[in-house]
């Protein structure tokens, strides 16, 4: 059950009482004519109490504080490892104890029960475990997650977190994907938080088929025409089908448009077509390609499904590293067809550290996403210190409104950069945009609220810092329409129609009303804005 803000308000200042002799007494209930702007103080001050009485009690005040939007997020990598052993055991797949992984049948198809003396079904992970099943129920947990992980010569963070992928089970998508959504999006709920872009890989086998018959040719149009011969955009379909009966399945579990609706249902969620980096060149354009195509008719259909396009995989491959510069071009030449000038982009770039790479190769992968990608929004961006020019990069960054998604504790757990070794601080000082997010909620065991109470304490963060942070992601997220707000990343003054207002405010006029029904982004952000204040009337 969530709990009033009142009730935080009253653990928090409890909290300080008991180390600050001069906390001031709880307050009596506020008076309606209160402006907003005196709620907006007192609850600044009842952050700062939280702060200096440390992390739980910040957690019991962020915990409902309106986060809007995390951009950065796997669905895949969203789910806790509960729910894969869970579903494993519903689809009666089989695990090795020995290997602590998901068993494979010799031609590498997941193996069902009966499982054979060597093996144990999932299905026996439920109930009433024995001791036996107990232990290995938490070191499963622990093989597909970095719970309870710890460094060992050859084996780092970084091996863990992406191996952890490959020891999910091979479960059947089409079952599970409304399910996973709904748990990350009721998760969200819980967090006050409204908007969620999920990377998600779609169906590509008929792509990787087609590619790997016609060959790599560095001439991309003649490519791009031999695969649409070949007919690539026959899987378009399917692709959009993908997150299609995801969003069903979970309004269903949610019993959205019912009395019964959860509060996930208003947990607004839109999709980022993934393509592997990793692949060779003619699958990397096919999938590219495809999904340019498929984002260019979900969004002339006006369906809530992909929103936008995102590279995955580690960026430190031998692959990713090699062919980094011709898959920027790839975007750059599909980036400059008039019909895909709707597409929008974000590039995971920069997720490096030194001794990762050489250093060669930390010195161009945020600006070429930028200048060659075309990237709207840059996941990580770890090493921009290390590019050439970095401090022109930072200014570029600025000027051009690319905003920088954080993963503070996904880029602790894969690269070890934490506190003054992160970059956020320094893309703060340059006004570079950015915005918080989780990345790997499931992996790393945490949420979003976690992530706001570490950047809070771990860079001394005011409550018009955290209100910038949720302001920033909804500014940049893929939503159709114009922003609330007259100038880019500057949240004084809304736009014209809206201008005489507050922002989130009740009843807007009518002119206002019909800017923020014209623009999904624009409702968005005025919601964020109802939020704030509702968030803050209650101190």
């Amino acid at each position: 059950m969530r709990r009033p803000a009142r009730f935080f308000a009253w653990l928090t200042l409890a909290a300080v009482a008991s180390i600050h002799a001069q906390t001031p007494a709880p307050r009596a209930p506020r008076l309606e004519a209160r402006s907003q702007a005196s709620s907006e103080t007192r609850a600044a001050r009842a952050y700062q109490a939280a702060v200096q009485a440390g992390a739980l009690a910040l957690r019991g005040f962020l915990a409902e504080f309106p986060k809007g939007a995390d951009l950065h997020v796997h669905l895949s990598g969203a789910v806790y490892a509960e729910t894969f052993i869970r579903d494993a055991g519903q689809e009666h797949l089989c695990i090795d104890p020995v290997a602590l992984k998901f068993a494979l049948t010799k031609d590498q198809k997941p193996m069902k029960e009966p499982c054979g003396k060597d093996f144990i079904a999932a299905s026996e992970l439920s109930g009433n475990l024995t001791q036996a099943d107990q232990d290995l129920y938490d070191r499963l947990i622990d093989q597909i997650s970095m719970r309870s992980f710890v460094p060992k010569p050859g084996f780092s963070g970084h091996d863990q977190f992406f191996a952890t992928f490959g020891r999910f089970p091979w479960l059947d998508s089409t079952m599970h994907n409304g399910e996973w959504v709904d748990e990350i999006a009721g998760r969200a709920a819980s967090q006050n938080q409204q908007y969620l872009e999920l990377m998600e890989t779609p169906p590509h086998g008929n792509a990787n088929q087609i590619a790997d018959k016609l060959g790599w040719n560095p001439d991309l149009p003649a490519l791009q025409k031999d695969l649409v011969n070949a007919g690539l955009f026959s899987e378009v379909a399917a692709d959009r089908d993908d997150v299609r009966s995801a969003e069903a399945q979970r309004r269903l579990i949610e019993h959205c448009e019912t009395p019964q609706a959860a509060p996930a249902c208003q947990v607004e969620v839109r999709y980022l077509y993934q393509i592997l980096r990793a692949a060779s060149p003619q699958r990397v354009f096919a999938q590219t390609l495809l999904g340019f195509e498929t984002i260019r008719q979900t969004m002339e259909a006006h369906e809530h499904g992909f929103v936008g396009i995102n590279f995955v995989q580690p960026e430190d491959g031998l692959v990713s590293m090699r062919d980094y510069t011709l898959q920027m071009k790839m975007l750059d030449y599909l980036h400059s067809i008039d019909r895909y000038k709707c597409v929008h982009i974000s590039l995971h770039a920069g997720e490096l550290v030194l001794g990762l790479v050489p250093p060669e190769g930390l010195r161009f992968h945020i600006r070429q996403a930028v200048e060659l990608g075309h990237a709207e929004r840059i996941g990580h961006g770890v090493d921009v210190m290390y590019e050439d020019n970095a401090p022109g990069l930072l200014k570029e960054l600025a000027q051009k409104h690319v905003m920088i998604e954080i993963n503070l504790s996904s880029n602790q757990g894969i690269l070890g950069v934490k506190g003054a070794d992160h970059p956020f601080p320094l893309y703060r000082a340059a006004h570079v945009p950015v915005a918080l997010s989780t990345d790997d909620e499931g992996v790393s065991r945490i949420d979003l609220t976690h992530e706001y109470v570490r950047a809070a304490l771990d860079y001394h963060l005011t409550y018009q810092d955290l209100k910038q942070l949720a302001r920033t992601g909804m500014e940049h997220n893929f939503l159709p329409g114009e922003s609330l707000w007259a100038a880019e990343d500057v949240f004084t003054n809304a736009a014209a129609p809206c201008k005489n207002q507050a922002p989130g405010q009740e009843n807007p006029t009518p002119a206002c009303k019909a800017f923020l029904d014209s623009s999904e982004k624009a409702a968005a952000q005025w919601e964020l804005e109802r939020r704030f204040r509702a968030f803050e009337e209650n101190w």
